[in-house]
């Protein structure tokens, strides 16, 4: 066990080094985009809901995230918190 515990601390810290949440990434995002160019620039989001035609996504957490609107599966609004 002695020997896994450095090799598990190493890849949580690689996993976590390699987010794609960054204010780079969301400067890429551009209105008309599809939801798909968005997830490959961003990543998988942590979760969507749908209401009127309009489709809410976000990636992140409260106190980081970015948000997505998409219309007719294309971006219309975006914003994003602390995502420096």
């Amino acid at each position: 066990m002695k020997r896994k515990l450095p090799a598990i601390i190493l890849l949580a810290l690689l996993v976590s080094a390699c987010s794609k949440l960054t204010q780079a990434n969301y400067d890429k995002v551009e209105t008309g985009m599809a939801f798909d160019e968005v997830s490959a620039i961003l990543g998988t989001p942590d979760s969507c809901s749908e209401t009127l035609g309009v489709k809410k996504c976000t990636w992140g957490d409260e106190q980081k995230h970015v948000n997505i609107n998409f219309v007719a599966d294309k971006v219309m609004l975006s914003n994003a918190k602390n995502i420096h």
